[in-house]
Order: C-alpha cells, then sequence, then structure tokens
C-alpha cells in the first residue's frame, strides 16, 4: 500500500506494518493506526505516521541511542495488554521535539512508546 504523506513524500507498507493504538496517543487520540518508517537523512530517527491523518508524522528515536543506560517502568497492566512475554518482543522509542536551532532539539525520556512487534499493539 502506498501512503502519500504531506511532509514525506510517498511512504510503502504493508499491512502488517500498521501499528495500531488502542487509544491513541496523548494529543492524537483520535488515530489509532501508525507506521514506523526511518526518517530519510539519518538512520538513528524514525518517523511514526498516521496511515489515518497524512499530515501526522512524529520524529522518534531509540532512547537507547542517546542515553546507554535508559530505564523505564512498564507496569504489569500494561504487560498484559501488549501480551508481552520477553524484552526480545518489544521496540522502545521516545518522540523528539525538533527545534530550528541544534541545542533546542530534545528527546522526551520521560514517556517512552513501547511496540509489541508480534501482535502490531502500542502503548504510550
Amino acid at each position: 500500500m502506498k501512503l502519500n504523506t504531506k511532509y514525506h513524500g510517498v511512504l510503502n507498507y504493508e499491512n502488517e506494518d500498521i501499528l495500531m493504538f488502542k487509544k491513541g496517543i496523548p494529543g492524537f487520540e483520535n488515530l489509532r493506526k501508525f507506521i514506523l518508517v526511518p526518517a530519510e537523512e539519518n538512520n538513528l530517527f524514525y518517523i511514526l505516521h498516521s496511515i489515518e491523518d497524512i499530515n501526522i508524522g512524529i520524529v522518534v528515536v531509540s532512547p537507547f541511542n542517546v542515553l546507554k543506560n535508559y530505564e523505564f517502568d512498564l507496569n504489569e497492566i500494561k504487560v498484559c495488554e501488549l501480551n508481552i512475554k520477553s524484552k526480545k518482543d518489544i521496540i522502545v522509542v521516545n518522540t523528539v521535539n525538533l527545534s530550528t536551532k541544534l541545542e533546542n532539539i530534545t528527546v522526551n525520556l520521560k514517556a517512552p512508546i513501547v511496540m509489541f512487534c508480534k501482535l502490531s499493539k502500542m502503548k504510550m
């Protein structure tokens, strides 16, 4: 399938690439279906792009590329909701706050997005 986005051009994806947020993402609660694609010019960053709104693409990064000893808590309810059996089953990313000045770019390390790869369910 193809998604013609406003800022990132045409993105190709398959049905199995669709990641579902049961309750949406804070600030985008009405959007539930996303795809994760590499940023064009940088292999550290990704775009978490809505397939329901071509204008919404969130820049994310693996927190382990930013802070090697990054840790986060995932409560038991979320572990059960996502059916997580092993850390190998998940991908963790954090949102990037962009700025025109390099020194003002930040990563939100307090709110990880945890993705369970096998069932394509997500939790923030």
